[in-house]
């Protein structure tokens, strides 16, 4: 069982290692990146910056270019157009070894010949750190990740959460000014996954490093980084927190491919500075309150997520008439799958201590949206990217 650190050699330990960071983290700018494979491009024109000590997340599915972007900025290829700044230093005119970057990966790449001291000593014996120091080093690190007796043993003696925390500190080892992430926690399953991402988001707050995260994981993304840059087909969609691109995603890729949503296709009625009366393809009228950029008589697509849909037994103003498809209890929540009138599925979340108990499969039962929650995109908009995305080839 692994022996519990007392805080304050913890603590010690983290203050140790930020303050040498702190001196050598900056922010990361890359602008106007461009990359290709062959006759097509995988990175077009990215540009994002990650503040100092910040965390941000590359995230989009995969075949959207984040492995890519991650490459060039740790050296491993040169992209065709573009810069990449860290702090000062231009990185393209430094090579990858001397970058000051540390990785971590997601099947962990720990050599399985050397015990875990020596996996956390390698980079400083690459860097021509003399022994003394190196030794002094890992006993720190080992103590930061809370694995101070295991320093002997062999990777395959670990567990796989013991053996990413090895890898956290085999890359923190080496003081550097740059943390790469590389769907560190993809290996692991949810629970350990979970425990994980809080003590890697502990230790980031901790030492105060800039780090980049590359994952296909929203939940992932949006639960260490307070930055999302979300990628599709080789170009930002959106660059924003993560409350505001699930709250107010700009395109219909974003509002699709972060949480989930359903599609409710009609015509505009009439438009107001603050309403937009649609009317769906179902033959229900929909008040939504909002300002609209649509004119009247616009084909649009109408969004919402499950938990801005609620059941209701009975017919209403708003209401629309639907047929409960599943219900699969999730959690704390009951997610309903229904249909409508003219086949559209819908989705709706309940509280099981509000879902009612008599409901049927089959039964015919009311769907009210929340009218200031939703969001409104041309049809044109659909366009299939997502599923294109989701099916292309990694990168």
């Amino acid at each position: 069982m692994q022996r519990a650190l007392p805080a304050l050699d913890q603590n010690t330990a983290a203050r140790s290692l930020s303050s040498e960071l702190a001196q050598r983290t900056g922010a990361l700018t890359v602008a106007g990146l461009s990359h290709s494979y062959g006759s097509g491009f995988a990175v077009d024109g990215v540009t994002f910056d990650i503040p100092a000590g910040e965390v941000a997340a590359l995230l989009g599915p995969s075949g959207c270019g984040k492995s890519t972007v991650l490459r060039a900025i740790a050296g491993l290829i040169r992209p065709a157009k573009g810069t990449i700044a860290l702090g000062d230093t231009d990185l393209l005119q430094v090579p990858a070894r001397s970058r000051g970057i540390g990785m971590v990966f997601q099947n962990y790449a720990l050599f399985p010949h050397m015990t875990v001291a020596e996996n956390v000593s390698y980079p400083l014996a690459c860097q021509g750190v003399p022994k003394q120091e190196r030794r002094a080093r890992v006993d720190e690190m080992l103590r930061l990740i809370q694995l101070d007796s295991f320093g002997r043993r062999l990777p395959h003696q670990l567990s796989g959460g013991q053996q990413q925390r090895v890898a956290v500190a085999r890359a923190l080892a080496g003081r550097p000014s740059l943390l790469l992430l590389d769907e560190p926690f993809g290996a692991l399953d949810r629970a350990l996954r979970f425990d994980l991402q809080v003590e890697m988001l502990r230790l980031q707050k901790a030492l105060g490093i800039t780090t980049l995260l590359v994952t296909h994981d929203q939940e992932e993304a949006q639960s260490l980084a307070s930055r999302l840059v979300l990628m599709n087909r080789g170009r930002i969609e959106q660059i924003d927190t993560p409350s505001r691109i699930y709250d107010q995603p700009r395109t219909l890729f974003v509002n699709r491919f972060i949480g989930q949503t359903s599609m409710l296709t009609g015509r505009v009625e009439g438009a107001g500075p603050e309403r937009m009366p649609v009317r769906l393809t179902t033959g229900e009228l929909l008040d939504l309150l909002r300002p609209t950029r649509f004119v009247s008589g616009a084909s649009v697509v109408v969004t919402c997520r499950p938990e801005e849909v609620s059941l209701f037994p009975d017919a209403g103003p708003g209401r629309l008439a639907a047929r409960l498809i599943v219900s699969i209890p999730l959690g704390p929540h009951v997610i309903h799958d229904l249909e409508l009138t003219d086949g559209t599925g819908i989705r709706c979340a309940q509280l099981r201590a509000q879902a009612p108990d008599t409901l049927l499969l089959g039964d015919r039962i009311f769907v009210a949206i929340d009218p200031a929650r939703c969001h409104v995109f041309p049809p044109d908009a659909i366009g299939g990217d997502l599923h294109a995305s989701l099916e292309g080839p990694s990168s």
